[in-house]
């Protein structure tokens, strides 16, 4: 009896191929469509597709870098402010290299790209002498038996340097909050990636199209000939060749497609209005900018109608961003550094000098001005001013 498993795979190997008449098949494709391709969300693909790459990121970054390594720095010894200190002098000269601004525009950038600023003390005879910023993607944190870093590796030169933590350690580091690590924190950029990929895209869909002559993609349909017949190989070969070499790149722009040998244009592609790219990169450097805390208005990005003018937009942006990371920092550095002088130690931020904020001094001293009730000791300390005494100043923390 014969096998009918073997009876069908041999009608299988045997059967003629079919030849389908179809519309489609005399179609040469020139578009290609896939999946979404998202950037890896580690430090180096974010710094270079982000920070490199993307205006919108990188002037979110150095916006509040710049903004907030432009606060003068206070320092206080319990309520006297101190006008002369050596803390005050290595913040203000951190390093031989560095001058305090540019010293804490990399602190608040690392913060910023990496989710992590790590600071290195040098210190010569138990006495502080310089600060370094140390680069994020170089460190690691090595946990103890608690789960908590006992050191950090910086890795430099194929060299490893091994720093102790502590609460007397040579590095401070401050990160951001990560829900899912407990060691390293999450920065604004990664959770901007997928905002900075579609304005990426957006950006290099657009470029795409102006080099081939600001055309959509389309196919070439061969009309000539029996039905269902192809072009040979040499044919397609010498058209995919005059195509690139006559009617793609700006130099080409509007020359006419002369066709010949039964072959017909078909657009495929979606225009510019179709697709509406530029709709969902302004929708996209709009979530770029809320990540990093920066209203869309300051960087020109239309269509963002939530502050009334630049002026409130820039308050904003200054109270809801720059303040709070200067603050922060503010009280690490207090509690990292003000241990290793004598006295009760305090760093701040002076935001007196902010034009962003005079309208809110203003509205600030004109209430107290009014209030009778006080007494002028009581309205220099509502004001951020402690009570006046002879041959020194004292001021307190400022009112931003």
């Amino acid at each position: 009896m014969p096998n009918p498993l073997a009876a069908l795979l041999g009608a299988l190997r045997f059967r003629v191929p079919e030849t389908k008449q179809s519309r489609v098949a005399p179609m040469i494709a020139l578009h290609m469509q896939g999946r979404a391709v998202w950037t890896p969300r580690d430090y180096a693909a974010l710094a270079d597709e982000g920070y490199r790459r993307n205006a919108v990121a990188y002037r979110c970054v150095r916006m509040i870098a710049e903004a907030a390594a432009s606060l003068p720095w206070l320092l206080y010894d319990g309520d006297r402010e101190l006008s002369d200190h050596p803390l005050l002098s290595l913040i203000e000269r951190p390093n031989g290299s560095q001058a305090g601004a540019d010293f804490f525009e990399s602190w608040y950038s690392f913060l910023q790209v990496a989710g992590n600023s790590y600071m290195e003390l040098v210190e010569v005879d138990g006495s502080p002498r310089e600060l370094y910023v140390l680069r994020p993607d170089r460190m690691k944190a090595v946990p103890g038996r608690n789960g908590w870093p006992e050191a950090y590796e910086y890795s430099v030169n194929g060299r490893i340097v091994t720093i102790p933590a502590g609460a007397r350690s040579a590095v401070l580091h401050m990160r951001l909050f990560n829900p899912v690590d407990d060691h390293y924190g999450q920065s604004p950029l990664e959770a901007a990636a997928c905002a900075i990929d579609i304005h990426n895209a957006a950006g290099s869909w657009n470029k795409a199209l102006l080099d081939n002559a600001a055309r959509p993609s389309g196919a070439l349909v061969y009309k000539g000939g029996e039905a269902g017949a192809n072009l040979s190989e040499d044919q397609f070969e010498r058209l995919k060749r005059e195509l690139a070499e006559n009617y793609q790149g700006a130099a080409n722009a509007g020359r006419p497609l002369l066709l010949e040998g039964g072959l017909d244009w078909t657009s495929m592609g979606l225009s510019p209005k179709d697709m509406d790219f530029i709709e969902a990169k302004h929708a996209a450097a709009r979530d770029i900018a809320l990540a990093f805390g920066v209203p869309p208005m300051l960087l020109g990005i239309p269509g963002d109608n939530t502050y009334a003018n630049m002026r409130e937009a820039n308050r904003a942006f200054w109270r809801g961003t720059v303040l709070p990371l200067a603050g922060r920092t503010a009280r690490a550095l207090t509690h990292w550094l003000g241990a290793r002088y004598e006295g009760r130690l305090r760093l701040w931020y002076d935001a007196d000098g902010v034009d962003a904020l005079s309208a809110d001094r203003d509205a600030l001293w004109a209430r107290v001005s009014r209030a009778d009730f006080l007494s002028d000791a009581e309205k220099r300390e509502a004001v951020g001013y402690g009570v006046a005494t002879r041959g020194t100043t004292a001021r307190a923390t400022s009112i931003s």
